[in-house]
């Protein structure tokens, strides 16, 4: 499978990812998906910071995720599934986040 550039913008930001072909819209509809939340909890709340509204829409999108996976056995990510590209694009948003603070 071929591998494709892509741009993403999460909270603002704009991060350039390398991802399988297949997983193009996988990781687009993640971006939404976060991105709606941030802009939920601003809606809702007083908090302004991003590093707090991205702290916040984590730990949402993650119990969430939990939540679906408790009634459904889903088998473990395959041995070749490399996180080390959107770890890094995280570990780079964390640190613009702290540089601003």
């Amino acid at each position: 499978m071929s591998k494709v550039s892509l741009k993403v913008v999460v909270a603002g930001r704009t991060y350039p990812l390398t991802v399988q072909e297949s997983e193009v819209e996988k990781v687009q509809r993640a971006a939404e998906d976060i991105n709606k939340a941030i802009k939920q909890l601003q809606d809702n709340f007083a908090v302004r910071d991003m590093q707090d509204l991205l702290a916040m829409t984590a730990l949402q999108l993650s119990t969430r995720g939990a939540k679906a996976s408790a009634g459904a056995a889903t088998p473990p990510p395959p041995p070749e599934a490399d996180y080390s590209e959107a770890t890094a694009a995280l570990k780079a948003l964390s640190d613009d986040l702290d540089a601003l603070n």
